[in-house]
């Protein structure tokens, strides 16, 4: 594998963490905390392998360019703009709704699961569309 091959890895890790998201909302609302503790646990370590994944990767190509031109480059830069400034906050809001519960703090996990949730798979999905806007779309 090459580094080149680690844009395809945090395409997966992102459409896995947005999976175990979807997984762990329908979990928590059928009652089963248990698995949605997994479940989000899961998600959250498969961010984390993102961020390290998306790290090396930029660290070794460096930013790629979208290729495309007209209305496809506004749609990609505003997908990309709005991607970008809300990843900026899922670490912060993420490690709070995780210390939350693990303090047995439900009342305000819920309140800020609430938030955390819809921006975290926003961040996740989108992830999965830059990558294949730029990696797989043929500009």
């Amino acid at each position: 594998m090459s580094f080149a091959d680690l844009a395809t890895v945090n395409a997966v890790l992102n459409g896995t963490s947005a999976a175990l998201l979807v997984a762990g909302f329908l979990l928590i609302r059928s009652g089963r905390r248990d698995a949605h503790r997994r479940a989000m646990t899961a998600a959250f370590a498969c961010s984390i392998l993102f961020l390290v994944s998306y790290l090396v990767y930029h660290a070794q190509v460096g930013s790629v360019r979208f290729q495309g031109t007209g209305t496809v480059r506004t749609v990609y830069l505003s997908i990309l703009l709005t991607h970008t400034v809300l990843a900026a906050a899922v670490p912060f809001l993420a490690v709070s709704t995780i210390v939350l519960a693990r303090r047995e703090r439900f009342e305000t996990h819920r309140k800020l699961a609430r938030v955390t949730l819809p921006v975290w798979l926003y961040v996740s999905v989108t992830g999965v569309v830059i990558y294949l806007m730029l990696y797989r779309m043929g500009y």
